[in-house]
């Protein structure tokens, strides 16, 4: 194999793993870990510190209670593209199972995403709670992934490092993903603090 170039047969499961790569590949660099006075953080503080400040007023009220814990794994309809291809495709199906290898890490995320942090809480300890359960959720899925090179180079003969770059790109992509829609008092079902009632 020469430098980064990828040889992969074109069956269904190949094709798929090669579309995310193409798909997350551009993320793969960004700057992800939102570290305090980054221009991200700075952008991210301006977008969110008022919905922040909304959630915790919310939170903090005696008529606002907390609903029982639901999720829907990977958001996105990541968990749900996930089983209709394992029903469509057997090899997918025996390789991959029926759920994202690494859904565990969405629904953990998702118990951190359905409270919103601890019930009292200050609006900056919110936004810094959000931003540490999206990196947590980004190791996850990464870890995982290393877990799963030597299985995924020998399905599809591709190198370590291909495996890791792959991982690596979705990892990046999940966590801009939650960082963008995740933000509190939008009315989405996964927003953070989404276990509480709608933001007014």
């Amino acid at each position: 194999m020469k430098g980064n170039e990828l040889k992969l047969p074109l069956s269904g499961t190949s094709l798929f793993f090669l579309l995310l790569l193409l798909l997350c590949f551009g993320n793969a660099g960004a700057e992800t870990t939102g570290k305090p006075g980054s221009g991200i953080e700075t952008l991210e503080r301006q977008l969110e510190m008022k919905r922040h400040e909304q959630l915790v007023a919310l939170k903090a009220r005696p008529e606002s209670v907390l609903a029982e814990f639901t999720t829907d794994g990977c958001s996105g309809g990541l968990s749900a593209g996930w089983e209709y291809l394992a029903g469509k495709i057997r090899q997918f199906h025996t390789m991959h199972g029926t759920q994202p290898a690494w859904e565990s890490c969405c629904v953990t995320h998702d118990r951190a995403y359905h409270t919103g942090g601890p019930a009292k809480i200050t609006a900056a300890e919110s936004f810094k709670a959000r931003r540490k359960a999206d990196l947590a959720l980004k190791d996850c899925v990464l870890e995982t992934g290393l877990k799963r090179i030597p299985q995924l180079s020998n399905e599809y003969n591709i190198s370590s490092r291909d495996v890791e770059i792959l991982y690596t790109a979705i990892a990046a992509l999940m966590y801009r993903s939650v960082r963008i829609g995740g933000m509190p008092c939008t009315g989405l079902p996964w927003r953070w603090g989404y276990g509480w009632p709608e933001c007014e």
